[in-house]
């Protein structure tokens, strides 16, 4: 199980009752009282991310409210407070918005801190005992291309996700070059290199701006068009591959 500062969590909880402003309308608050009003959602959000290895890395739950934080900080200064007060229910546009921009700082903090790829010793045995179902083959590349999307909804779920993974490592080289020779006959070009950017296969990750750089992806919104060319080559890989060549492999 990943260990994190305890006492420095505890500091956290008491600074942030102490400090916690007395209840307004949210067009009264200041800057900084609007980031510490919203500070509690940070935790809430960061708490539906796994601190599994395989999912963030060295991250542990106060490094990720730290980076969730940072998130609040920088979408608080990106408020429009001309629209906001046109909204029906401002509460409710405020954490939408909020909550977007937390989630995604940290989605691309724990995307560049995670460690190789690794296929859980359990998900590799279910795959061996259902050579024929699609869904293995879905299961395999999930695991491999792990989604930091994913949530854990409870604290049962949460527990099985912090079992220290013994297996035996994988040679990440060799399965780098197997990845990529099923990549390279399944997707196209630009799948192909948004893939292998995004994950590390035989280079340096990146995060999705860089790599919207890179491939002379342009527009406002040009790291949202990396993530949908991201789940859209899982995707073909899952439709595309056989089962029996996930099995030959394993």
């Amino acid at each position: 199980m990943k260990k994190y500062n305890v006492q420095n969590y505890v500091r956290y909880k008491e600074d942030l009752r102490n400090c916690m402003p007395e209840e307004k309308a949210y067009h009264e608050y200041t800057r900084d009282e609007l980031i510490i009003v919203f500070m509690p959602l940070v935790e809430n959000l960061a708490r539906k991310f796994s601190t599994s290895q395989q999912a963030s890395g060295v991250l542990s739950i106060n490094d990720i409210l730290q980076i969730g934080n940072e998130g609040l900080v920088k979408a608080v200064d990106k408020l429009d407070w001309k629209k906001l007060i046109l909204s029906d229910d401002i509460e409710k546009t405020l954490k939408s918005f909020l909550s977007k921009r937390i989630k995604g700082n940290i989605r691309r903090r724990i995307d560049m801190a995670r460690g190789d790829i690794r296929i859980p010793e359990h998900k590799l045995n279910e795959i061996r005992s259902n050579p024929k179902d699609k869904t293995m083959v879905a299961m395999f590349f999930n695991s491999i291309f792990l989604s930091i999307d994913a949530q854990v909804t409870s604290d049962d779920e949460n527990m099985m996700y912090q079992i220290p993974d013994e297996s035996e490592p994988y040679n990440v080289p060799l399965m780098n070059i197997y990845l990529k020779g099923l990549m390279k006959k399944h997707l196209n070009d630009e799948e192909y290199e948004v893939l292998r950017l995004s994950y590390g296969l035989d280079c340096d990750k990146l995060a999705a701006k860089e790599i919207a750089d890179k491939l002379n992806i342009k527009g406002v919104s040009d790291y949202v068009r990396v993530s949908e060319l991201k789940k859209q080559a899982v995707q073909t890989l899952i439709d595309n591959v056989d089962h029996s060549q996930v099995l030959d492999y394993l």
